[in-house]
């Protein structure tokens, strides 16, 4: 057995162990969900709790890059959405984006009011460079 052959499953495996293959084109990997089917989130919080001047949470602005796959990342949820999984090796995680945290906006608009399908299909349809702003709660 020479140093070829070895390459080739390791090479499989590494594929698999993202997993990629169930992925739908659109960049919403719902194998990721499936791990977590559940919402993460405790409970629902609503928009002005999300925007109250002092409150439990903190805002972040993300700039993620898709790549041949997408961003990396599952919205779920309304009225606001929230990032329900994250996939470790995806461009999101990579700028730091985690599970729980609420989206405010996407290229600029805001989201707080739109349930999950409306703002994957702006960020589906928008440019591959997106620019999210989002709540992430103060006490993780």
């Amino acid at each position: 057995m020479g140093p070829h052959t070895t390459a080739q499953p390791s090479e499989q495996e590494k594929i698999v162990s993202r997993g990629r293959h169930g992925s739908r084109s659109d960049g919403y990997d719902d194998s990721l969900v499936l791990h977590n089917p559940k919402s993460v989130v405790k409970r629902q919080v609503s928009p002005e709790e999300l925007q109250t001047p002092g409150g439990k949470y903190v805002k972040r602005t993300f700039t993620i890059v898709g790549d041949a796959v997408g961003w990396g990342f599952v919205v779920r949820g309304s009225n606001p959405c929230h990032i329900q999984a994250v996939d470790p090796s995806g461009p999101a995680a990579a700028v730091g984006m985690k599970v729980c945290q609420f989206v405010v906006s996407v290229n600029g608009l805001n989201v707080l009011e739109m349930d999950y399908r409306t703002v994957s299909h702006l960020i589906l349809t928008g440019p591959r460079t997106i620019v999210m702003e989002v709540m992430e709660p103060l006490d993780h």
